[in-house]
């Protein structure tokens, strides 16, 4: 039989975008309240719908330097002061995910060091970075910046959720961690990350010999810093080497 396009019925393609970074200490996503229906007035994850001249890759981009004036760093070169690290997360394709039509998702894992303050675009109504333990609180009420805390709209917390355990489990073995930092860092403000993304206090003394164990993992600069206050703390950058061996198993909570 010949194939018949016409058999199947339409769907729309979106990409959401888990955008991750760390604010006073905190792990935090970007979260715009949407400005139209469906779910008008909810927080939501940024995206929107693939253009039909784009691959998914260049839809997840697009978005999210309309979101946040960032670009896609490129692994292969230099990396530019305003880059995000970004990965495909996963496929969201529950037919009643969406109220307006069949829409199937491709959510996207973004992270960036300490970022401003976002500005609206689209149809989002505001936009603010929220620590992700109040974005993923399913019950009514308020988070710790006062603000009224309800359901994310669509799926968008079970993706987040997911976005935020990507990101925790593969910082126990990779470089991804890094990705949260500026393109010079101590030790200290590395170990901060991973405090803020595993939520947990971790020995000093420990850290700092496992991720400066693992050579090519972290490459010393020849700087020094004072902003943390104290005696000068060595600078690093992230080196050539994508994995710590051993790795470093996330602590209980």
């Amino acid at each position: 039989m010949p194939y018949d396009p016409s058999a199947f019925p339409p769907f729309a393609v979106t990409v959401d975008l888990v955008v991750l970074t760390v604010r006073r200490h905190a792990l935090c996503a970007l979260a715009v309240r949407r400005g139209e229906p469906p779910y008008q007035g909810r927080w939501a994850l940024p995206g929107g719908f693939v253009r039909g001249d784009e691959d998914l890759t260049t839809a997840a981009a697009r978005e999210l330097a309309e979101e946040t004036g960032l670009n896609v760093h490129d692994p292969a070169g230099p990396s530019p002061v305003n880059a995000a690290h970004l990965e495909q997360l996963a496929t969201y394709g529950d037919p009643k995910r969406d109220p307006r039509m069949r829409v199937v998702s491709v959510a996207h894992l973004a992270l960036a060091p300490d970022l401003p303050a976002p500005r609206p675009g689209g149809d989002a109504h505001s936009v603010r970075w929220a620590p992700v333990e109040d974005l993923l609180d399913q019950e009514v009420g308020y988070g710790r910046d006062g603000e009224q805390v309800t359901p994310l709209a669509f799926d968008h917390a079970q993706i987040l959720a997911d976005g935020v355990e990507r990101a925790r489990s593969k910082i126990e073995y990779s470089s991804l961690a890094t990705a949260f930092c500026p393109q010079e860092f101590t030790v200290g403000e590395l170990r901060r990350v991973y405090e803020a993304v595993w939520g947990v206090a971790l020995d000093p003394r420990n850290f700092h010999r496992k991720v400066t164990g693992t050579p090519g993992f972290l490459v010393p600069t020849g700087g020094t810093t004072t902003r943390q206050g104290g005696r000068p703390a060595q600078l690093f950058r992230a080196g050539g080497a994508t994995l710590l061996n051993p790795p470093m198993l996330r602590p209980e909570a």
